[in-house]
């Protein structure tokens, strides 16, 4: 069987902690499929090679389903990661998360937001009202005041995510089943992943949500928080790439400051 080898990366351990993460995701049962780890040390990364296709509407609904599926094998915590190597996104690094009990609003304001925020704000890309803007939304994650239910099956856990689920890390083979690459594996909020889906635009987005919500009905309200889940990417391309990515972030922050 032919591989994919990747040999780039922003530090040598992020070949680990990518492998680690596609390992742990592979482990349900029914789950999602992803990219089969054929080799890994640092600075490489030996993959299956995956070719991708087209979705299809059918393929695409298969996919919700065994989405919610993996979501529902859950993670011990709030900010879990498997394995023990420096965590990514994409080429930046992530906060090494602690492992306190805590909740969701807590881990999403401290691990997720407020670094990129302050590294922004650095860059001189978010100052002023913005800052003021994303800082008060800080606060009522931290408070808890954000807090909100999981999809049924996941119900009072924590999901277990790919953490980085956008268009481009979805690979739609000729077999018709979506496979994915690249995560940024951790426990974290079901709706985090389908917002990531949302935003670049996902084939056929709306049979992926429909059959996540037959397998694992959403929570009320989702459609709501779909900008507030979107705020820590929104501030990670921010970071990397600034441009109009700021005022977005801005604008995704603002409904819940």
């Amino acid at each position: 069987m032919t591989t994919f080898r990747k040999t780039r990366f922003p530090h040598p351990d992020a070949a680990l902690f990518e492998a680690a993460g596609l390992r742990w995701l592979a482990e349900v049962d029914g789950g999602a499929r992803v990219a089969q780890v054929r080799h890994v040390e640092p600075g490489l990364l030996e993959l299956e090679r995956v070719d991708d296709g087209r979705a299809t509407p059918a393929a695409a609904r298969a996919f919700g389903a065994a989405l919610a599926r993996t979501h529902a094998a859950g993670a011990p915590g709030y900010g879990f990661v498997p394995g023990d190597t420096p965590l990514f996104m994409g080429r930046l690094a992530l906060p090494a998360p602690d492992p306190a009990p805590r909740s969701w609003g807590e881990f999403y304001a401290t691990e997720r937001v407020l670094p990129y925020l302050r590294r922004a704000v650095e860059q001189g890309r978010i100052g002023g009202a913005g800052q003021r803007t994303i800082e008060r939304v800080v606060e009522r994650l931290t408070d808890g005041e954000l807090d909100h239910p999981q999809p049924a099956l996941v119900g009072d856990g924590v999901a277990r995510l790919h953490g980085d689920l956008w268009n481009g890390n979805v690979l739609w083979p000729s077999s018709g089943e979506a496979t994915l690459i690249d995560p940024t594996a951790h426990g974290g909020h079901a709706e985090t992943d389908l917002a990531m889906l949302a935003l670049f635009g996902a084939p056929h987005l709306g049979e992926i949500l429909a059959g996540y919500d037959e397998t694992s009905p959403l929570a009320p309200g989702w459609q709501d928080r779909v900008d507030l889940h979107q705020l820590n990417p929104l501030l990670v391309h921010t970071v990397l790439f600034g441009g109009s990515y700021a005022d977005a972030a801005v604008a995704a922050a603002a409904p819940y400051a």
